[in-house]
């Protein structure tokens, strides 16, 4: 007998690989492109798994509803679940479940987010695109010559070491459980001698505002933050006063605190005086993209495949 699995807020994309991959693990899929609510819950009877994404937070009413609905194991398809309250899921007999996807995604992009910080390339191409094609008035710099600042040191922090080995660039890691061969310092040292820093922690209570007004006043003048892990890892009201004073020389920001509702979404009409978001945008030594990191075929054809395979294994009494 297959196995049942209800996916919420699934895109056309996912969807396609879900009726291709769940025939083949034994699975049959409920699919929906609604993310999941307390309203749409009655979807999952019959399934004890669930797999939801990532970009709606999973309310306490819903997972109550859930449960009722008799699901035992929600699956996130990201490697975070800060979106769920995993304790009070715990409380209704709900186990919730990350999955893994290849690093390199959100590696790749951090370097790439890395290389266009310190070579200016923002004000470049929108100079280009204005067909204003004169020299930018500072200088690029060569990861060579610089030292990269890695905090957290799991899958994807290890990714971003390896790639940077191939710059020659002085590379320090910083992590609560060093795990590796990197050159691992205290976080206050980190941030003292980065030219760049890039974060890959988790977000949780102990991280979050990790870079909070005081470790940003430690960093060294001119430096630059790279964020493609959470956005809450970094306190934005004190970045913007960093960067507005000069105090930091850039940020390229993949996530950001309160970026829920926006991202993801057509926001060309909405009216930005005075937010965060559109002051760093504003400012030509900032990048700013949508939470886009992961977004690669490999690491959409391994989310699936590991949402599946966890909800697989939740069903035989495996670990998912």
């Amino acid at each position: 007998m297959a196995t049942g699995i209800t996916i919420y807020g699934c895109e056309r994309d996912e969807a396609v690989l879900f009726r291709e991959m769940a025939p083949r693990c034994g699975v049959t899929p409920t699919i929906t492109g609604a993310a999941v609510s307390e309203s749409n819950a009655e979807l999952a009877l019959g399934n004890h798994c669930v797999s939801v994404g990532h970009k709606t937070p999973v309310t306490n009413a819903t997972l109550v509803a859930l449960s009722r609905a008799g699901v035992r194991y929600v699956s996130t398809r990201s490697v975070g679940f800060d979106h769920v309250d995993v304790e009070h899921a715990a409380g209704l007999g709900i186990t919730v479940g990350t999955i893994a996807y290849s690093p390199d995604s959100v590696a790749d992009y951090t370097v790439m987010l890395m290389l266009m910080a310190v070579r200016g390339a923002k004000s470049v191409l929108l100079r280009a695109d204005r067909h204003d094609y004169r020299l930018n008035a500072v200088r690029g710099k060569e990861l060579r010559d610089l030292t990269i600042g890695v905090i957290g040191t799991g899958r994807i922090g290890v990714a971003v070491l390896d790639r940077l080995r191939g710059f020659g660039c002085g590379v320090l890691a910083f992590d609560s459980r060093p795990r590796n061969s990197a050159d691992y310092v205290p976080l206050d040292e980190l941030l003292r001698v980065s030219d760049v820093v890039t974060l890959h922690t988790p977000l949780n209570a102990g991280t979050h505002h990790l870079l909070d007004r005081d470790r940003i006043g430690s960093m060294k003048r001119g430096a630059v933050v790279v964020n493609t892990g959470r956005g809450p890892l970094v306190d934005t009201k004190a970045l913007v006063e960093a960067l507005e004073s000069e105090r930091l020389g850039g940020a390229a920001l993949d996530v950001l605190e309160g970026e829920e509702g926006l991202f993801y979404a057509d926001c060309r009409s909405r009216k930005w005086s005075g937010e965060p978001l559109a002051r760093l945008q504003e400012m030509p030594n900032v990048i700013i993209s949508p939470h886009t990191a992961y977004y690669t075929d490999h690491a959409l054809s391994d989310t699936v495949e590991n949402t599946l395979i966890n909800c697989l294994s939740f069903e035989n009494g495996g670990d998912a």
